[in-house]
């Protein structure tokens, strides 16, 4: 029984300590690059590593290579080893609807219920409504 509870404690602090590097390395990009740097990411498990990665993106996701693809198998980031990242957002139909790169250049874009693209707009000031 001993050893049970001693496991239990365990478990539960590795959750927690889990849990405190999801709620740190929010928007600490490049979050691949960082968790190295920091000697987080030779600590976790495959398991682990994607819990981590889930937590920041708010949504279950799975790391192949440099790409992290979520549950609809869409890449919503990618980094490379000379730091350089890029973040991808997809609404409900697969449109994707907002870009972010490691430059600072992004890209919002809004579809009507067809698919249609009906807005854009950019980092550097081009807006385009079709709306």
């Amino acid at each position: 029984m001993k050893r049970l509870i001693k496991q239990i404690l365990k478990e539960d602090r590795r959750q927690m300590y889990l849990d405190r590097i999801i709620e740190v390395m929010k928007n600490d990009y490049p979050l691949i690059k960082n968790l190295k740097y920091y000697d987080l990411y030779d600590q976790f498990s495959e398991e682990e590593l994607n819990y981590v990665l889930s937590g920041i993106f708010g949504e279950p996701v799975k790391k192949v290579g440099n790409n992290i693809f979520n549950q609809n198998v869409k890449r919503i980031y990618s980094e490379y080893s000379n730091g350089d990242w890029y973040k991808y957002e997809y609404n409900q139909n697969g449109n994707r609807i907002y870009y972010e790169d490691s430059n600072g250049y992004w890209v919002k874009r809004e579809y009507d219920d067809n698919g249609n693209k009906i807005y854009s707009e950019n980092s550097n000031g081009r807006i385009i409504d079709n709306r």
